[in-house]
Parts: structure tokens; C-alpha cells; sequence
């Protein structure tokens, strides 16, 4: 019987001890105890964690979300400088008479056949000029009247560093083709490649782009590479209007300036080129020679010769230190159609606008 009795209490003392930690779980949970995870409630806790954290965002997508606003700003900024650029503007000069007020830093229009600025903004200011360089590139490398069939082996020394190329160390291609991407693609490692092939040896090459500059009478005009990305390659818009006049007469430079295209061969390689000019792109515009040119310290730069509609005269026009790609060629736009209303005053004829009123919106392109 004292046996049944202590089996009894010891089998409830054991019940007691195993059911205590049931006992205390519920209050705790009722004070705000952390629940175990197996339990009902505990398994809902987990759940709406989990959702939380699926819900915020990842680095990545924090990255993206910020490339994407960032994307979305630049496109919104360009699509107004776009706007702006598309609306010329004028103002009253001295006279009261209404003329260009142009946004870039330096303008001009110059008449080829006598050497008189028919319209200027800070026209003799010295300016970086960027591309606009390989003109003189070109004018200096055929001096010599090399064979333009010859092939040129591109160096690592070319392409290092050239920022705008279509060129590669190894590629073999013939001088006629350096002289498209040099003029057509603004490719500064064709540049390159083409001073280190002339006579005068790369270095020698740009002492000999000072001695042209000098025998043309360009006193404002200094170069110190010949593909343009130093800014020490500075002129006026008064000198390249007078240089790009001069470039016009020689039909092996002109006539590339004036292609919309090119193909190249570099050996089992074909490389495509566009030009780099809208105007010759979308051929609204008669173009006689261009050449386009830009560095941030230089801003967006484009020297023209252009004839006016109808067979009437040529015309120079630049543009300097424009605010964007394409406010260059709506400045030159601009600048063609209010001479072409000045005609008769400027030349003795009046002829028809160079452009519509609501021309269509430039095509994007390159930078150079």
C-alpha cells in the first residue's frame, strides 16, 4: 500500500514537472514573450516577417531604380535644350536693327568670294575647337600627295586613350579610309595613325600644322595634336571660317566631308561610318564642306561652307561653344535662314529661306 502511494506521487510529480512548461508558456506569450517558432502564433509572426522583407528593396534594385530616374532627368533636360535650340532667337543691335542673338559662345557668317564678315558674335575670341582640328590633319597629311592606297598597320600608340575611334591595334587599313574616319567619323586614333605616317613623324607633324596655319594667315589659330582632344588646339570662329573656305577647294577632303556614309575594310572587318554632321545627314541643307567638333572645354562646334537655296552664293558659317549636340546645327540653321531674308540687302538678290520655318527635329548623332 506505501508502495501504491509513492508509484502514485511520483508519477504526479512527474505530470506536475512536465506540464509546468505549459503552464508558464501562455502567460509569457500574453506579456510579449518572444513566441516559438512551431507554434500558431508564432508561425504568423514569421510569415509577416518574411513579407516585409520581401517587399523592400534590394541594392540592385535601388541601383536600377536610380539609373532609371537618372535616365529619365537627362531625357527630360535634353528634350528642352532640344526645344530651346529649335526657337531662334534675335535682338536689336546698334542700329535697331534685328539680328542673330545666338546661344553659343561665338558666331559668324562670312562671305568667301570677298573675305567681309557679313554677321559675327565674338568672332575673334580664342576658342578650343576640338574636331574641327582634323581639317588642318587632312590639308597637312596630303601635302606631300601620298598614295592613299598604301596600308596603314594601327598602333597601340593610336588608339590609346583616343576617346572616339572605330580602330583597334593590328587593324590594317589604307590611307584613303584613315582619311574617311578621320573627316566622315571624327576618329581621333586616324588622326593619330595619319601624323605618325606623314614625313614629318608625329611630333614633326604638328609643327607643320602651325607653319600651314601661319602661311594661310590664321594669326589666331594654334594647334598642338592633330586629332583635336587637347584643348590646346584654339582658334577663332573668324579663322575657320577662312579655313573651312580654303578646305573647299580641295575636292579630295570636300567630297569626303560631304558623304552621309562610308565602309571600311579592315581586313576580315567591315566598319560602317556615319557621318557626324546632321546637315549632311538629313540634306536639307547644301553642304560644301563641314566639320564637327567637340571636348567639354571646347563646348559643341561646327564650321560650315554652305550655298544658299536656289544656286545662290556660298556662305561660312560657324558655330562655337554651343550648349548641345544639337543646338550647333539649329544655330547654323538660323544663321542661314535670317541671311537668306537679308539676301537682297547682302548680296543684291533675295532667294528662298535655306530651311523651313518648322524644320524636322535633328536626328541624333555623334559628338565629335
Amino acid at each position: 500500500m506505501i508502495r501504491a502511494r509513492l508509484f502514485r506521487n511520483v508519477r504526479l510529480i512527474c505530470l506536475v514537472t512536465a506540464l509546468m512548461p505549459l503552464g508558464i508558456a501562455a502567460p509569457a506569450a500574453a506579456a510579449g514573450s518572444v513566441v516559438p517558432a512551431g507554434t500558431a502564433s508564432g508561425k504568423k509572426l514569421t510569415l509577416k516577417k518574411t513579407a516585409a522583407q520581401a517587399k523592400k528593396p534590394t541594392a540592385a534594385q535601388k541601383r536600377r531604380a536610380q539609373r532609371a530616374a537618372a535616365a529619365r532627368a537627362r531625357a527630360a533636360a535634353q528634350a528642352k535644350a532640344l526645344k530651346e535650340a529649335q526657337e531662334p532667337k534675335f535682338k536689336l543691335d546698334e542700329l535697331g536693327a534685328l539680328v542673330p542673338d545666338v546661344r553659343a559662345a561665338a558666331a559668324i557668317i562670312y562671305n568667301p568670294e570677298n573675305g567681309q564678315v557679313l554677321w559675327e558674335s565674338n568672332a575673334r575670341d580664342l576658342r578650343s575647337i576640338a574636331s574641327i582640328t582634323k581639317v588642318m590633319t587632312a590639308i597637312v597629311f596630303l601635302e606631300g600627295e601620298p598614295d592613299l592606297t598604301q596600308k596603314v598597320t594601327i598602333q597601340a600608340s593610336d588608339v590609346r586613350n583616343a576617346s572616339t575611334t572605330y580602330l583597334r591595334s593590328g587593324y590594317i587599313v589604307t590611307k584613303e579610309d584613315l582619311l574617311h574616319l578621320l573627316l566622315i567619323a571624327s576618329d581621333n586614333a586616324a588622326a593619330r595613325a595619319l601624323a605618325r605616317v606623314s614625313p614629318h613623324g608625329a611630333q614633326g607633324f604638328i609643327a607643320r600644322m602651325n607653319e600651314k596655319a601661319k602661311e594661310l594667315g590664321l594669326a589666331n589659330t594654334t594647334y598642338a595634336d592633330p586629332s583635336g582632344l587637347l584643348a590646346a588646339n584654339v582658334s577663332s570662329a573668324y579663322d575657320m571660317a577662312r579655313l573651312i573656305t580654303f578646305v573647299s577647294g580641295d575636292e579630295r577632303i570636300a567630297a569626303i566631308m560631304r558623304k552621309q556614309n562610308h565602309t571600311v575594310i579592315a581586313g576580315r572587318r567591315t566598319i560602317n561610318i556615319h557621318s557626324t554632321n546632321q546637315l549632311v545627314r538629313q540634306g536639307e541643307i547644301d553642304v560644301q564642306a563641314g566639320k564637327t567638333g567637340f571636348i567639354s572645354k571646347a563646348g559643341y562646334c561646327l564650321a560650315t561652307l554652305l550655298r544658299l537655296p536656289g544656286g545662290g552664293p556660298q556662305v561660312a558659317v560657324v558655330v562655337l561653344g554651343a550648349q548641345s549636340n544639337a543646338g550647333r546645327f539649329w544655330e547654323t540653321r538660323h544663321l542661314l535662314n535670317w541671311l537668306s531674308s537679308k539676301t537682297s540687302d547682302l548680296f543684291g538678290a533675295k532667294v528662298e529661306a535655306a530651311t523651313p520655318a518648322a524644320a524636322a527635329v535633328a536626328a541624333p548623332g555623334g559628338s565629335n
